[in-house]
Protein backbone atom coordinates (compact mmCIF):
# COMPACT_ATOMS: atom_id res chain seq x y z
CA UNK A 1 0.00 0.00 0.00
CA UNK A 2 1.70 3.60 -1.06
CA UNK A 3 2.04 5.90 2.13
CA UNK A 4 1.23 9.35 1.60
CA UNK A 5 1.86 12.04 4.52
CA UNK A 6 0.31 15.24 4.50
CA UNK A 7 2.89 17.93 6.54
CA UNK A 8 1.00 21.28 7.74
CA UNK A 9 2.83 24.11 9.06
CA UNK A 10 2.07 27.13 11.57
CA UNK A 11 -1.57 27.48 12.78
CA UNK A 12 -3.09 25.08 10.54
CA UNK A 13 -3.93 23.55 13.69
CA UNK A 14 -7.06 26.05 14.47
CA UNK A 15 -8.25 25.22 11.34
CA UNK A 16 -12.28 25.39 11.73
CA UNK A 17 -11.62 28.36 14.47
CA UNK A 18 -9.08 30.78 12.71
CA UNK A 19 -10.47 32.95 9.90
CA UNK A 20 -13.59 30.87 8.67
CA UNK A 21 -14.35 33.19 6.09
CA UNK A 22 -10.91 32.08 4.42
CA UNK A 23 -10.12 28.18 5.96
CA UNK A 24 -13.73 26.74 6.67
CA UNK A 25 -15.61 25.51 9.29
CA UNK A 26 -14.15 22.09 9.47
CA UNK A 27 -10.93 21.37 11.99
CA UNK A 28 -7.90 19.78 10.26
CA UNK A 29 -8.70 16.23 11.97
CA UNK A 30 -12.25 16.23 10.88
CA UNK A 31 -11.35 16.85 7.32
CA UNK A 32 -8.78 14.27 7.97
CA UNK A 33 -10.74 11.41 8.91
CA UNK A 34 -13.29 11.83 5.92
CA UNK A 35 -9.88 11.64 3.25
CA UNK A 36 -8.53 8.75 5.24
CA UNK A 37 -12.01 6.41 5.23
CA UNK A 38 -12.35 8.23 1.60
CA UNK A 39 -8.53 6.61 0.15
CA UNK A 40 -8.88 3.71 1.64
CA UNK A 41 -5.94 2.67 -0.94
CA UNK A 42 -3.93 4.43 0.56
CA UNK A 43 -2.11 4.83 4.11
CA UNK A 44 -2.44 8.70 4.85
CA UNK A 45 -0.60 10.19 7.86
CA UNK A 46 -0.89 13.73 9.31
CA UNK A 47 1.95 15.92 10.73
CA UNK A 48 1.53 18.91 11.98
CA UNK A 49 4.13 21.67 13.73
CA UNK A 50 4.69 25.50 14.64
CA UNK A 51 8.12 24.93 14.60
CA UNK A 52 10.02 25.34 11.25
CA UNK A 53 12.93 22.58 12.08
CA UNK A 54 10.22 20.15 13.18
CA UNK A 55 8.87 20.21 9.55
CA UNK A 56 12.37 19.57 8.41
CA UNK A 57 13.12 16.81 10.47
CA UNK A 58 9.48 15.09 9.49
CA UNK A 59 10.52 16.24 5.34
CA UNK A 60 13.88 14.33 5.71
CA UNK A 61 12.47 11.84 8.18
CA UNK A 62 9.90 10.10 5.70
CA UNK A 63 11.47 11.67 1.83
CA UNK A 64 13.71 8.23 1.16
CA UNK A 65 10.58 6.01 2.27
CA UNK A 66 7.01 7.03 1.22
CA UNK A 67 5.24 7.47 -1.95
CA UNK A 68 4.45 10.99 -1.56
CA UNK A 69 4.35 13.90 0.53
CA UNK A 70 1.60 16.81 0.78
CA UNK A 71 2.96 19.84 2.19
CA UNK A 72 1.12 22.73 3.15
CA UNK A 73 3.98 24.83 4.75
CA UNK A 74 1.76 27.82 5.69
CA UNK A 75 3.58 31.26 6.56
CA UNK A 76 7.09 28.98 6.10
CA UNK A 77 5.92 28.71 2.13
CA UNK A 78 7.27 32.34 1.67
CA UNK A 79 9.97 32.63 4.41
CA UNK A 80 12.00 29.08 5.08
CA UNK A 81 14.78 28.47 2.50
CA UNK A 82 15.30 25.54 5.01
CA UNK A 83 12.02 24.30 3.93
CA UNK A 84 12.49 24.36 0.36
CA UNK A 85 16.21 22.55 0.80
CA UNK A 86 14.71 20.02 2.45
CA UNK A 87 12.05 19.05 -0.50
CA UNK A 88 15.28 19.75 -2.55
CA UNK A 89 17.16 17.25 -1.04
CA UNK A 90 14.92 14.11 -0.48
CA UNK A 91 13.48 11.34 -3.69
CA UNK A 92 9.79 11.79 -2.01
CA UNK A 93 7.53 13.76 -4.85
CA UNK A 94 6.04 16.52 -2.38
CA UNK A 95 2.69 18.82 -3.61
CA UNK A 96 2.51 21.66 -2.24
CA UNK A 97 -0.67 22.45 -1.15
CA UNK A 98 -2.46 25.62 0.27
CA UNK A 99 -6.34 25.95 1.37
CA UNK A 100 -6.36 29.65 0.45
CA UNK A 101 -5.52 31.63 -3.39
CA UNK A 102 -1.69 33.22 -1.98
CA UNK A 103 -2.27 35.24 -5.50
CA UNK A 104 -5.28 36.71 -3.73
CA UNK A 105 -3.31 37.64 -0.85
CA UNK A 106 -0.63 39.98 0.72
CA UNK A 107 2.26 39.85 -2.06
CA UNK A 108 4.49 38.27 0.21
CA UNK A 109 2.36 35.42 -0.08
CA UNK A 110 2.92 35.34 -3.78
CA UNK A 111 6.46 33.50 -3.68
CA UNK A 112 6.73 30.17 -2.61
CA UNK A 113 10.05 28.89 -1.79
CA UNK A 114 8.64 25.22 -1.97
CA UNK A 115 7.36 25.49 -5.25
CA UNK A 116 10.79 25.10 -7.42
CA UNK A 117 11.42 21.89 -5.98
CA UNK A 118 7.61 20.14 -5.93
CA UNK A 119 6.15 17.95 -8.12
CA UNK A 120 2.79 20.60 -8.21
CA UNK A 121 0.90 23.41 -6.43
CA UNK A 122 -2.23 23.18 -6.21
CA UNK A 123 -3.99 26.30 -4.22
CA UNK A 124 -7.24 27.93 -3.74
CA UNK A 125 -9.59 25.29 -3.28
CA UNK A 126 -10.07 25.13 0.54
CA UNK A 127 -9.92 21.87 1.91
CA UNK A 128 -10.49 19.95 -1.46
CA UNK A 129 -6.83 21.21 -2.01
CA UNK A 130 -5.56 18.40 -0.07
CA UNK A 131 -7.64 15.89 -1.78
CA UNK A 132 -6.81 17.10 -5.14
CA UNK A 133 -3.38 16.34 -4.12
CA UNK A 134 -3.93 12.66 -3.31
CA UNK A 135 -5.71 11.96 -6.30
CA UNK A 136 -1.98 13.76 -8.23
CA UNK A 137 -0.96 10.18 -6.51
CA UNK A 138 -3.28 7.76 -7.74
CA UNK A 139 -1.79 6.46 -10.85
CA UNK A 140 -3.53 7.07 -14.33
Amino acid sequence: MKKLIIINGPNLNLLGKREPQIYGSLTFIEFFDTIKSKYESFTIEHFQSNIEGEIIDKIQEVGFSYHGIILNAAAYTHTSVGIGDAVAAIETPVVEVHISNTFKREGFRHHSYVAPHAKGVILGFGLQSYELAIQSFIPS
